[in-house]
């Protein structure tokens, strides 16, 4: 017999024990984690291994609008991914970090990033048989 690869009841034996709103949530991490700046920001952020400021992590995450980076870090510091730090000064100084559990979550992605990449090849092949129908 074959193993299976997921264990599906597993994951939703997990779910159902959760309090109520809890696995609304999980589902809603699990949604912002694939929208399009999320990870490449905690990526630059974490790389970086100390504190950015707006504007170097803009320049970093290329092609990101000033508008979606400000909403990406601010859900990211809502969900505890990312600390945000405010200097008085004049002007003002702030500066975002990785936290460790936002290293922790991308600790869990890293893998499908070299998954993806390790098959780009596979993915370039069936993009062409399919445009070519």
């Amino acid at each position: 017999m074959k193993k299976k690869r997921i264990d599906w009841a597993e994951t939703n034996a997990a779910c159902e024990v959760m309090e109520p709103g809890h696995e609304t949530l999980a589902r809603t991490i699990v949604t912002q984690m694939a929208e399009k700046w999320t990870l490449w920001t905690m990526a630059v952020l974490a790389e970086a291994g100390a504190p950015m400021r707006f504007s170097r992590v803009m320049e970093q995450v290329e092609g990101v609008s000033q508008k979606s980076l400000t909403k990406t870090l601010r859900q990211l510091e809502r969900d505890g991914l990312v600390t945000r730090v405010v200097f008085a000064e004049v002007p003002p100084r702030v500066e975002y970090a990785i936290t460790e559990l936002g290293m922790e979550m991308l600790e869990q992605v890293h893998p499908l990033w070299q998954w993806a990449t390790a098959n780009v090849g596979r993915f370039v092949e069936a993009q062409a048989r399919y445009d070519a129908k």
